[in-house]
């Protein structure tokens, strides 16, 4: 699996080194801030990903165990709520800070 992923790691790295070596020199600070406002949205999108993932996987937990346990349903359902919430709160600010390292 290793030997993989190192292979990935240097094609990727290659088809990123190919584009700036063949711009002119006039260019070179237009593509560079293209390229970090692409590489914001990328990481926004992970980042909003990632949390809709987690808040997934809490909803489908608390369904599950207030499904086994109706008694518990109300304690359940109110510490998802404040998982769900943190999730968001992190979430959101990594948006904004990818928004503003990419703007």
């Amino acid at each position: 699996m290793s030997k993989w992923l190192m292979l990935l790691a240097f094609c990727v790295f290659g088809l990123m080194c190919s584009p700036a070596m063949a711009q002119g020199p006039g260019t070179a600070g237009v593509v560079a801030q293209t390229s970090i406002a692409g590489f914001a949205a990328v990481g926004a999108g992970l980042a909003l990903i990632g949390a809709g993932l987690g808040i997934g996987k809490i909803g489908a937990a608390a369904c599950e165990s207030m499904a086994r346990q109706p008694e518990v349903a109300g304690s359940v359902q109110t510490a998802m709520i404040i998982a769900a919430a943190l999730i968001e709160g992190a979430a959101f600010f990594a948006l904004i800070v990818c928004l503003i390292n990419g703007g």
